[in-house]
């Protein structure tokens, strides 16, 4: 688990909460994977870091996001263009958290922090194209097996993703 200077500003947004598990993920365009399930490297010289505390007790997650070199609008079939999705390293799955996108802060940088309680949704329909994909998804899920979920943004540019990284 590596920790960065944005986590203290994790720290401050979610000062009164209690944590169960704490992950800071470092994304970056090489680990972008198309719905084809093949290598599509997102936006070239883009870094993202993710940086996530879980309460799976009170089913609370707080954010704080920084894009790095990340360039045009955000775009998704989702309600937001950065999420959590459900998928092993190199494959591709649903989303199951929507985070707001990560706004400019400078002129390549853009971050979004806050925190976020369930029920979850992401505005993207499972299988049964009914279901919400973020539908009964819950925080202990992650806290269970972390290598099997990503963080990610899309945008226009680069709908597949223009960083990833795995938890």
């Amino acid at each position: 688990m590596r920790y960065s200077t944005t986590l203290l500003g994790l720290a401050a947004v979610a000062s009164a909460q209690k944590f169960t598990s704490i992950f800071n993920i470092t994304a970056t365009p090489d680990q972008v994977i198309n719905a084809q399930q093949q290598p599509a490297p997102g936006q070239p010289g883009a870094k993202g870091q993710f940086n996530f505390a879980i309460n799976s007790k009170t089913e609370t997650i707080c954010y704080d996001i920084t894009l790095w070199g990340v360039t045009g609008d955000y775009q998704s079939p989702a309600r937001t263009a950065t999420h959590i999705h459900e998928s092993p390293k190199g494959r591709l799955g649903p989303p199951r958290i929507a985070f707001p996108n990560p706004q400019p802060v400078g002129k390549y940088i853009r971050r979004s922090v806050g925190c976020l309680t369930g029920p979850f949704t992401t505005g993207i329909k499972a299988s049964d194209n009914t279901t919400d994909t973020g539908f009964g998804f819950k925080l202990a899920q992650i806290e269970a097996n972390p290598a099997s979920f990503f963080a990610d943004s899309h945008t226009k540019l680069f709908p597949a993703g223009v960083v990833r990284g795995q938890l």
